[in-house]
């Protein structure tokens, strides 16, 4: 490391990082920026990334809740508030397409495509962030 470096957590240290509380706060907080990123995108056409906004709305629940050092758990509430706008984003942009093709897709099946998307983009990013 260079001269002065501090990492805010040491490699020594081991705090908890994906947690249920974790997950439940970036899920509840993902769902209601897609349910908002998608009502902008279908009706203005663009949409707004919420990676920011989760992170800062996610650290002061986690301040509040106790425990040890939250900044590992925060991340990973980011990660899944963040997938979860995404795949709003992914979708508006996809669905209307299909129709305008006269392919309609099922509720099953954008269900099951959005659900295996976040959880493969949440599960990719532990191992992933250390390179």
């Amino acid at each position: 490391m260079a001269d002065g470096f501090r990492p805010h957590v040491s490699p020594q240290e081991d705090y908890p990082e994906l947690s249920v509380r974790a997950v439940l706060i970036g899920a509840i907080l993902g769902t209601l920026f897609a349910a908002a990123n998608a009502y902008v995108g279908l009706k203005v056409g663009l949409t707004v990334s919420a990676s920011i906004p989760v992170a800062v709305v996610s650290m002061a629940i986690m301040r509040k809740a106790k425990g040890d050092r939250k900044i590992l758990e925060n991340n990973i509430a980011q990660t899944v508030g963040s997938a979860g706008e995404s795949l709003a984003a992914g979708i508006i942009f996809t669905i209307p397409a299909l129709y305008l093709w006269g392919q309609a897709p099922d509720f099953s099946k954008l269900f099951l495509t959005t659900l295996l998307g976040g959880t493969l983009g949440v599960l990719f990013m532990i191992p992933l962030r250390r390179f």
